[in-house]
């Protein structure tokens, strides 16, 4: 007899909220306004050091830095025509987690 695949479990899709609220639980003596206030100082950090074109890299995490798209032509899909698309530079994060 063949065994079911095991169920996929839904994602959970967790907001800044929610996660304040899982690390205020593990950690003991800190209240869920101090943690906001640290998740909030380090995302303002991170976003501040890579708007100035430096990069944070986190071993064991990830990289965030500033990833630059050259110009290009692209179509526009309700009519087809070509259009030009300017460069530009974007917020990028690239993990280094195997999972």
């Amino acid at each position: 007899m063949a065994k079911k695949p095991a169920k996929k479990k839904e994602k959970e899709i967790i907001s800044k909220t929610a996660l304040v609220d899982k690390v205020a639980k593990q950690l003991d003596g800190m209240t869920k306004k101090d943690v906001a206030a640290v998740v909030n100082t380090l995302l303002a950090t991170v976003v501040d050091t890579v708007r100035q074109g430096d990069e944070i890299r986190l071993i064991g995490f990830g990289t965030f830095k500033t990833a630059h798209r050259n110009a290009r032509t692209g179509r526009n899909p309700q009519t087809g025509d070509a259009i030009k698309i300017k460069a530009s530079d974007s917020f990028a994060f690239k993990s280094n987690i195997k999972f």
